[in-house]
């Protein structure tokens, strides 16, 4: 259950054994205070209205649990529907010489409401004689006071009520919330799992990719230039461009390193024909005939090969750092 879905309006907590055993006293102390026969918390649960407290006497007329029907001829039906009421002698006011409690003597009477803090009624409170009560009258305030007190518990038991029901319901949030984040992990894992699988199948399929094209250079290709170097092995500078051919296809065929391919991406198509034949060995003079380009145009290449690689005056031999970074 989520936390917006408590509903603590309207909460009616059970009324604990400790609070009861409070209001025991209290209408205990009411019956000495006011001296009274009757002293009674009432609790009420429309149209039934039923004793729920009552002071300790041997001759009491009232047993808790008695239940009466609401009605316009009960004291209590007033109390709940206009407040405080007061009767000093039940015999002598028209309106009340027949009511409910006259069956039991009682002809004198005070009451309060009892409510929850949402204004329901819970209850009443009130005190009963037999007789015209001087000393009850004086102490009106006293049990209007006491009154309260029992509403300060009812709300004090609705806020416990209240906070328990908000404990239950953060409980209930985290523990969905916990469910989510375990089920959104497994997600993630199984999808992590599948998408391992799919670049297993990936680098399979390219290494597959891969062997078959280099075994179509070496079954297909490499003999054709085979029989091509023998053809025009006359002719040196055919030859050159054959080797050099063959020899950038063995590199294809047996992975390139990154290095090298990087520092090739940086030189022009001149200057990377420069450096293919630098690598297979060829002096200045060989590659300028091989090209067919000046001398003094490939010392400019191997210069600015040399100047892209931080070779500048280091004195490093530009094949040998060429060799290394294959």
């Amino acid at each position: 259950m989520r936390l917006s879905d408590y509903d603590i309006s309207s909460l009616k907590p059970e009324i604990p054994a400790e609070t009861r055993r409070n209001w025991q006293s209290i209408v205990d102390l009411i019956a000495n205070l006011a001296d009274v026969p009757a002293s009674l918390v009432m609790i009420t649960n429309a149209p039934e209205h039923s004793v729920y407290l009552r002071n300790s006497s041997d001759t009491h007329p009232y047993k808790e649990g008695l239940t009466f029907t609401l009605n316009e001829k009960l004291y209590c039906d007033s109390v709940i529907r206009n407040g405080e009421l007061v009767v000093e002698d039940a015999c002598a006011d028209p309106r009340w010489a027949d009511n409910d409690d006259l069956e039991h003597g009682m002809s004198f009477y005070i009451g309060y409401p009892l409510r929850w803090p949402d204004q329901s009624i819970f209850g009443t409170i009130c005190v009963l004689d037999r007789r015209k009560n001087p000393r009850a009258l004086k102490f009106r305030r006293g049990l209007e006071e006491f009154a309260r007190v029992i509403e300060a518990d009812l709300s004090l038991l609705v806020e416990i009520e209240r906070r328990k029901q908000l404990e239950r319901a953060l409980k209930d949030t985290l523990e969905n919330t916990e469910r989510r984040v375990l089920n959104r992990t497994r997600d993630l894992e199984e999808s992590n799992a599948a998408l391992k699988v799919l670049l297993r199948r990936v680098e399979r399929s390219r290494d597959e990719y891969d062997a078959h094209f280099v075994a179509q250079i070496k079954g297909m290709v490499l003999p054709a230039l085979t029989k091509l170097r023998t053809r025009v092995e006359d002719d040196p500078t055919a030859t050159s461009y054959v080797q050099m051919v063959e020899t950038n296809l063995s590199q294809i065929t047996t992975d390139m390193s990154g290095h090298l391919l990087t520092v090739f991406e940086q030189l022009t198509p001149s200057e990377q024909d420069v450096a293919q034949l630098i690598i297979q060995g060829h002096s200045t003079k060989d590659i300028a005939r091989v090209l067919s380009r000046g001398y003094s145009t490939i010392e400019f290449h191997r210069n600015n090969i040399r100047d892209k690689l931080g070779l500048r005056k280091s004195g490093k031999n530009l094949r040998t750092e060429l060799m290394a970074l294959r």
